[in-house]
């Protein structure tokens, strides 16, 4: 990912005549090493950032593909679309029973049963207010994921909508925006 490092190296060693190792603490050829270093571990420190932040949406779309291909790669009906989103967002109900099942009586919660409770109250406020996916009713959007190989640019490529609890779909935009 950010080369800054290796370039600069490149030139230090060009300009000195291959011996990098020979250099001054304090010289002007360490310090812009020192420097690109820093760059290159803060570069890669926002891109892995990124990264975490973008993997819900990667495995929401990954499941939403599975399902699609479970059809056969054909568009899916509204009501079928809204069963699944259902399925999706409840899918971590029986986790969260099992880990309160598992706490003995009169103990706080475990922080794996806060952070399930969490996940389970924002994706159903999700679905309340508009559930972001991929137009799974299209017939372009169906072939679209079945392409998909798991970029995060790829998904530009396909149709968004909200799928709002009340059965309205609303075309989205991608990436989605904070509201």
């Amino acid at each position: 990912m950010a080369k800054t490092l290796e370039k600069t190296r490149k030139q230090i060693a060009k300009k000195k005549g291959g011996a990098i190792d020979a250099l001054h603490a304090n010289s002007r050829n360490a310090k812009r090493l020192h420097k690109a270093q820093v760059r290159d571990e803060r570069l890669e420190k926002i891109a892995e950032s990124r990264r975490k932040q973008d993997k819900p949406l990667l495995q929401r779309v990954s499941h939403f593909r599975e399902i699609v291909r479970e059809n056969e790669n054909k568009p899916l009906d509204l009501e079928v679309v809204r069963s699944k989103i259902n399925e999706y967002v409840h899918q971590h109900d029986e986790e969260l029973e099992e880990v309160k099942k598992s706490r003995r009586p009169g103990r706080p919660a475990s922080a794996r049963e806060d952070l399930l409770k969490m996940k389970i109250a924002a994706l159903e406020k999700e679905q309340q207010d508009g559930f972001y996916i991929p137009d799974l009713t299209s017939e372009k959007n169906a072939q679209l994921l079945e392409r998909w190989e798991g970029e995060w640019a790829f998904l530009s490529n396909l149709d968004w909508v909200k799928i709002m609890g009340s059965g309205i779909v609303k075309p989205a935009k991608f990436p989605p925006q904070a509201n």
